[in-house]
C-alpha cells in the first residue's frame, strides 16, 4: 500500500502536470493531422493527386526524424520548460503558414518544416514524465498523456469540418481558415508553458516539503537502482539493439496511427457523406479508444507485464485495418476503424514504459528520441504507400493491408525482444549461481 505522503505527492503532481501536457499534445496532434480534413477541399484547390498528398503528408516525419535526437538532447541539457515552449512557438508559426500553400512544392516544404519544428515534443514529454513518476505507475500516466491524441481527433474532427464551412470569408478558403485558427492555441500555450512548467522535482516550489523530499528521494533511488545495468551513454543508446527493436515496433504503430489521422476522413468521405458528417463520424473510433487505452495501461501496470500487452494491441489494430480494407458499408467501416483505434492507442503506453527500464540520463533522452524518430518514419511510409496504391488501384484496400502487415511485424519483433530479455535474465541467474 502506498504511504500517505506518496499518495498525496502522486495525486498532486498528476493534477499539476498531466492535464497540462495532455492539452499541449491535444494541440500538437490537431496541428499534425488536420491536413486530413484540409484534404477534403484543399487537394482539388491546389492540384494535389493522392500520391502527392500522401507523400507530402508523410514528409512531416522526415523532418521529425532528422531533428528528433538533437532536440531531445538539448531538452535534457536546457530543461523542458524552455525547450517545449520553443517547440510550440515554431510549430504554431509553421502550422499557420500552411494556409498559404499553393501547390506540391510549397506543400512539401512546409510539411517538412513542421516536422522539424515539432521534433522533440513527444519524446521530450515521455522523458519529462520519467523525471516525475516512478516506473511502476508510468504506463498509466503515459496513457493519460497519450489519450490527448484520440481526444484531439474526436473533438477536432467536427471543429475542423466546421471551419471548412468558412469558405470565402475575407477571401480565404475554408481550409485556409482551419490552418490559421487551429495554429493560434500553440502560440498562446508557448508563452504559458514558459511560465508554468517546472523542469525537475527539486525545483517544484508548488510541492510541500515532505512531498518534495519523498519524490526526489524516490526518483533518485530509481535512477541509482538502474545505474548498475542501465546505459547512460547517448551514443551507445543510439545503437543499442533493444532501442532499434523498439524503433521497429513503434514504426508499425506509427504507420497505423497516421494512416488514421491522414486518410480516415477521405476513407469515410468516399462513402458519399458530407464533410460535416465525416467530422462527426470520425469522432466515434477515437472516443471509444480512450477508455480502452486507459484500462489496458492500468492492467499492464498492475500485472507488471509489457510485451504481451503490446503484441495483443498490435494484432487487434492489424485485424481492424484488414477488415477496413474489405468493408464497403458505412457501419462496417466505422466499426473497423474503431478496432484500429483501440489497438493503436492501447499499444503505445506499455511500449513507452520499456525504454527507461534499461536507459538513464542522456542515454534515455537519446534512446527515447531515437525510438520516436525512427518509429515515426512509419508515419511517412504508411500514408505514402496508401496514397501511391490508391492512385494506382483506385482503392484504399491495398494500402490498408500493407499497414496491417507492418503491425503484424511489430507484434513479432515484440515477441523476439521479450524472448531475448528472458534469455538474458536466465543467463545472469545462471552466472550468479555458478
Amino acid at each position: 500500500m502506498p504511504s500517505t505522503v506518496e499518495h498525496r505527492a502522486l495525486r498532486r503532481i498528476t493534477w499539476r502536470i498531466v492535464p497540462f501536457i495532455m492539452f499541449l499534445y491535444f494541440i500538437a496532434f490537431i496541428d499534425r493531422v488536420n491536413i486530413g480534413f484540409a484534404s477534403l477541399t484543399m487537394n482539388k484547390d491546389i492540384g494535389l493527386s493522392p500520391s502527392v498528398y500522401g507523400f507530402g503528408a508523410g514528409i512531416f516525419f522526415l523532418g521529425y526524424f532528422i531533428f528528433e535526437v538533437p532536440s531531445n538532447l538539448i531538452l535534457e541539457r536546457v530543461g523542458a520548460r524552455i525547450w517545449i515552449a520553443r517547440v510550440m512557438l515554431t510549430w504554431g508559426i509553421i502550422s499557420g503558414a500552411m494556409a498559404f500553400v499553393t501547390g506540391p512544392t510549397s506543400f512539401y516544404i512546409l510539411r517538412f518544416l513542421l516536422g522539424a519544428a515539432e521534433a522533440g515534443f513527444f519524446p521530450g514529454i515521455i522523458l519529462y514524465l520519467s523525471y516525475w513518476f516512478p516506473g511502476r505507475s508510468r504506463a498509466s500516466v503515459t496513457a493519460l498523456f497519450m489519450a490527448a491524441a484520440p481526444i484531439s481527433t474526436a473533438l477536432g474532427s467536427p471543429v475542423s469540418a466546421a471551419l471548412l464551412q468558412m469558405n470565402g470569408v475575407m477571401g480565404l478558403r475554408g481550409w485556409q481558415w482551419m490552418f490559421i485558427l487551429e495554429a493560434l492555441p500553440a502560440l498562446v500555450m508557448a508563452v504559458v508553458t514558459f511560465f508554468y512548467m517546472t523542469d525537475r522535482p527539486a525545483k517544484a516550489r508548488w510541492l510541500p516539503a515532505d512531498e518534495k523530499a519523498w519524490l526526489v528521494e524516490t526518483m533518485d533511488a530509481e535512477v541509482a537502482t538502474r545505474s548498475g545495468q542501465a546505459s547512460h551513454s547517448p551514443w551507445r543508446a543510439l545503437v543499442d539493439p533493444r532501442v532499434l527493436a523498439l524503433s521497429l515496433i513503434y514504426f508499425g504503430t506509427s504507420a497505423g496511427l497516421y494512416t488514421l489521422g491522414i486518410w480516415a476522413p477521405q476513407i469515410i468521405k468516399q462513402l458519399g457523406v458530407t464533410s460535416m458528417t465525416v467530422g462527426f463520424l470520425n469522432m466515434i473510433p477515437p472516443t471509444v479508444s480512450v477508455l480502452a487505452m486507459f484500462l489496458w495501461a492500468r492492467h499492464s501496470d498492475r500485472s507488471g507485464e509489457r510485451s504481451w500487452h503490446v503484441v495483443a494491441a498490435c494484432l487487434v489494430a492489424s485485424a481492424g485495418l484488414a477488415l477496413a480494407g474489405w468493408s464497403t458499408g458505412l457501419i462496417g467501416v466505422i466499426l473497423t476503424l474503431t478496432l484500429v483505434n483501440i489497438g493503436i492507442s492501447s499499444a503505445k503506453p506499455p511500449l513507452w514504459s520499456m525504454p527507461t527500464l534499461f536507459l538513464s540520463g542522456p542515454a534515455a533522452a537519446a534512446g527515447i528520441a531515437t525510438i520516436n524518430s525512427i518509429g515515426n518514419l512509419g508515419g511517412f511510409v504508411g500514408p505514402s504507400m496508401i496514397g501511391l496504391i490508391k492512385q494506382r488501384t483506385g482503392s484504399f484496400a491495398g494500402g490498408l493491408y500493407f499497414v496491417a502487415g507492418l503491425l503484424v511485424l511489430s507484434a513479432v519483433v515484440t515477441l523476439l525482444l521479450a524472448s531475448r530479455g528472458r534469455r538474458t535474465v536466465q543467463n545472469q541467474v545462471a552466472s550468479n549461481l555458478s
